[in-house]
Parts: structure tokens; sequence; C-alpha cells
């Protein structure tokens, strides 16, 4: 698959990892900032840049990227409901069709296909 072609239909995936390298080399580049200073007062920079800013991007990757399963799901359930659709307009269309080719006719008095007869049933006397 072509890759400017894989970015265009992924756009949000690979803007997920590039948030994510951006928020790993910012954290890293502060972890070493602070472990290069001994004194607490010039460690609160490295901190504040470091830390805050690739804890935001960690947080925009993880949201990029949950949206971006969530778009696949919205697809898959979107395909599972015109099929449903498509499968329930052939089963109307093929009901109708029978209903037009086949009159339907009611026995009043159906026999069954051993050829038995009902027995009739006895009137109940009247109690007092």
């Amino acid at each position: 698959m072509d890759l400017q072609r894989w970015l265009r239909c992924q756009w949000d995936r690979a803007a997920a990892v590039g948030a994510a390298l951006i928020g790993l080399i910012a954290l890293l580049l502060g972890w070493l900032g602070v472990s290069r200073s001994g004194l607490p007062a010039a460690q609160i920079p490295y901190l504040a840049s470091g830390a805050v800013l690739g804890l935001f991007a960690l947080g925009v990757a993880a949201t990029l990227w949950l949206s971006a399963d969530l778009r696949d799901e919205w697809r898959k359930l979107d395909d599972i409901y015109e099929e449903v659709k498509a499968q329930r307009e052939a089963t109307e269309v093929l009901v109708a069709s029978a209903a037009l080719a086949q009159p339907v006719s009611v026995d009043p008095d159906p026999t069954p296909a051993n050829g038995a007869r009902p027995r009739p049933r006895r009137a109940r006397a009247a109690s007092k």
C-alpha cells in the first residue's frame, strides 16, 4: 500500500504516532535536563516544559488513537446495518412475489393428512 494513501486515510493514527513521539522526546529531554542540574531551582524549568509538554502530547496521542478506533467501529456497524437492510429488502421482495404467485385458500373444515376426523365434543350439562 502506498504510504501517502495510508497517511491520507489514517491521518488520525499518523498524528497520534507523531504526538506520542513528541511527548516521549519532551519527557526524555526534560528528564535529561533535570538529571544534569543539582539545584532544585534549576530543575523547575525542565519539569515545567518537558513534563507538561510531554504529558499533554501523550494525552493528545491517546485521544487521537481512540478516535480512530471508534471511527473504525462505526464503519463496521454501518456495514452490518447495510447488510441487514439489504437482506430485509430481499426478504420483503420474496414474500411479496410469493404472495402474488400463489393465492391463499382457507379450508373451513381442514382434514388432517392421515384422513382422521376429529371427534365431536359432547355438550356439558348445565350445573344447578
